[in-house]
């Protein structure tokens, strides 16, 4: 079992930056593709972001957006810049395969962190 737990979500206004950090405890295993996803209030939970071989990121966050990972302190993390506010959502860390872009595909979740933009 993993656990992934998730820190940084907040407050901040349009343009500007946030971080988001994952940490990540118990059978990890740095095979693992380690990435975001968020849902807005009344939509679906979608991809934002993942690292494995690569980077993926969703063409809404292309250029905004970047994802890093620390295997020693098995740490991912989420730099959020330029910020909109239809950024607005609970951003989710996930685990799951290398090339993880899809919720069907994540194998653990965290709980959940509120990134909030104003205008």
């Amino acid at each position: 079992q993993v656990q992934l737990v998730e820190s940084g979500g907040g407050l901040a206004q349009a343009g500007g930056s946030l971080r988001l950090s994952c940490a990540a405890s118990g059978r990890t295993d740095s095979s693992y593709g380690m990435g975001w996803f968020r849902q807005a209030p009344g939509k679906e939970r979608e991809f934002v972001a993942s690292i494995g071989w690569t980077t993926y990121f969703a063409d809404s966050v292309k250029g905004r957006f970047t994802i890093s990972r620390d295997n020693i302190k098995n740490t991912v993390y989420l730099q959020m810049n330029s910020l909109k506010p239809e950024d607005t959502a609970v951003y989710y860390c996930a685990a799951g395969p290398r090339g993880l872009v899809s919720i069907r595909d994540v194998f653990y979740w965290g709980q959940g962190t509120q990134v909030t933009v104003s205008p």
